[in-house]
């Protein structure tokens, strides 16, 4: 069996490279590892087929003889420790790269995501004004964190890895709320990783799922 991983039937974001199963492809096109992708619905995501690859009901999901992972962050460990393309060969490099993909998960992206729940899913509630300033200022914090360990370099630890391409993708879900424009050297990054060929490919086939929808509008 090759790989297949899982992606939204229909993206809440209508294929704008947001949906986490973007990470995921993109490790996928740096490695040059051919992969199928099996769409899954809202209503098909919580039935006990889906749970039972994904305890959360969440994509993507990766398989690959028997084996089955979920959470993106694993699933990038996975591609890049077994094909050349997103780690470095020496191991100090390779660990610093590790370090990135964590922070990436752990630091930067909670915040971001806590955002888009205050926004979209807490909006109604009357505390939400209140709280909506207070998550966008620990965002800049740990963008102003970022950028300031960046600098001038093009990326984070040398050349390009699965640490930038962690990064990237979740600095990528900051962009809407315009936060992301504020820090002209974090755009730049994030600009120079969405023009890697790969990315271009990933962002293209997800893209094509959704376009029809999206058009439709």
């Amino acid at each position: 069996m090759g790989i297949v991983i899982t992606a939204f039937e229909r993206s809440p974001d209508g294929g704008k490279g947001l949906a986490r199963d973007t990470r995921v492809r993109w490790a996928l096109e740096e490695t040059g590892k051919p992969y199928d992708v099996r769409l899954v619905s809202f209503e098909a995501m919580k039935a006990p087929p889906h749970i039972a690859l994904q305890p959360f009901g969440q994509i993507p999901t990766y398989e690959e003889d028997g084996l089955v992972l979920f959470e993106t962050g694993s699933i990038v460990l996975y591609l890049a420790e077994r094909h050349a393309g997103l780690f470095p060969t020496d191991t100090d490099a390779r660990a610093r790269a590790i370090s990135w993909m964590f922070a990436a998960v752990n630091t930067i992206e909670p915040p971001i995501l806590d955002l888009v729940t205050v926004r979209i899913i807490e909006g109604d509630r009357p505390w939400a004004a209140e709280r909506l300033p207070l998550v966008a200022d620990r965002i800049r914090n740990r963008f102003k964190q970022l950028s300031a360990r960046l600098g001038d370099s093009e990326w984070l630890d040398g050349d390009f890895s699965a640490g930038d391409l962690m990064m990237a993708s979740v600095l990528l879900r900051a962009r809407p709320s315009g936060i992301l424009d504020e820090f002209p050297a974090l755009a730049a990054y994030v600009a120079r990783a969405e023009a890697r060929p790969a990315y271009q490919r990933a962002f293209a086939a997800q893209l094509a799922i959704n376009a029809p929808a999206s058009s439709a509008g």
